[in-house]
């Protein structure tokens, strides 16, 4: 098991700065998830851990040694791709055997690592088969046996589910995780899926324009975002952020007098008959999706509140309801849309 140590890490491609100053502890055997919008630099700066892209400022330490100069293939990391990078004209047994080829292991220990592998990921009755003959489940299978076998000290995963189905995707995302459970070693993996992030880390680190905006586990960056940025990309649907003065009635209790801004998740809302709650809107909306549905309320203003409904009744279209929300569920936030509360 290894640490990774990033202090002030920058990269800039000429005069654009994608990596503007990241500091970040991750410990050993940690399972990192790096988050964000398109273009916040996740990519980037898993590239800049594994040596594939060079640190303009800044320092990498890898299990305390500092790697910023160090070659990719001298740093003790393996890299799992979005595409599976599979040779075509090569077996399975070959594909997974074809970087300890190169560096020129004894027949007999490549042998033996490529079965290790192939029997933790249930890959052995697909040895000599070709990619070509593969689902895109088992191709990641096989993509991820090739850097189990080189026994890296850090594992870095770059969107690696991206090309699969909904259900496949849930299925190697509990492979993921199992495996790790297995091997006990570092593994930083990069998505935009905040499901994936919450349901596999046991450290979400989110970016925004090269940034990190938060760090903590899903639990501690669901419950207590430090901002409206972090509130709204973690949690499926998204926060409800809605100002003070259209939310007044739900500022009842004891809040920060700076409050400009209340953020409720759907989940939190709860729906009653029009004119019990202390807010009312209209149902613009109804998204049914099996266990619950999701309602697009219009608050007053034309605001559109996202609420969540799993009751057998449904609400019709154009009806009004009354809102009202747990108080100890909301967030507060301030004008610059920090976290008070």
């Amino acid at each position: 098991m290894t640490s990774v140590t990033l202090t002030d890490i920058k990269k800039s491609f000429g005069a654009v700065d994608v990596i503007r100053g990241v500091d970040l502890e991750i410990e050993n055997g940690e399972f990192v998830v790096f988050v964000g919008p398109s273009g916040c630099g996740k990519s980037t700066l898993l590239r800049l851990i594994s040596g594939l892209e060079y640190i303009t400022g800044g320092e990498l330490s890898i299990g305390g040694r500092v790697v910023n100069e160090v070659q990719a293939s001298q740093r003790g990391v393996a890299m799992v791709f979005q595409s599976y990078a599979l040779y075509p004209h090569l077996t399975v047994r070959d594909n997974m055997a074809f970087g300890l080829k190169v560096r020129k292991v004894p027949t007999a220990e490549r042998d033996r690592r490529v079965g290790e592998a192939a029997a933790t990921l249930k890959l052995e009755a697909l040895l000599d088969r070709y990619p070509r003959e593969l689902s895109g489940g088992q191709r990641q299978r096989v993509a991820i046996g090739r850097a189990i076998v080189g026994n890296p000290d850090v594992f870095l995963f770059d969107e690696p589910l991206s090309n699969l189905d909904a259900e496949l995707r849930v299925h190697m995302r509990s492979e993921i995780a199992a495996l790790h459970k297995r091997l006990a070693t570092t593994m930083i993996y990069v998505t935009h899926d905040q499901i994936e992030a919450m349901t596999l880390a046991d450290k979400i680190v989110v970016l925004r324009d090269g940034r990190i905006e938060q760090v903590g586990s899903p639990r501690e960056l669901y419950e207590r975002p430090a901002n409206i940025f972090v509130a709204q990309f973690i949690g499926s649907p998204k926060m409800n952020v809605i100002p003070a003065v259209e939310a007044s009635a739900l500022l009842s209790g004891p809040h920060p007098a700076s409050t400009e801004t209340l953020g409720v998740r759907p989940e939190h809302f709860i729906i009653s008959a029009p004119g019990e709650g202390v807010m009312r809107g209209i149902i613009n909306l109804c998204e049914y999706t099996g266990a619950i549905s999701l309602l697009h309320i219009a608050l007053p203003s034309g605001q559109i509140c996202l609420v969540t409904h799993d009751r057998p009744e449904m609400p019709s279209v154009g009806s009004e309801v009354g809102l009202t929300a747990d108080p100890s569920k909301l967030h507060y936030f301030d004008s610059h849309g920090v976290l008070l509360l």
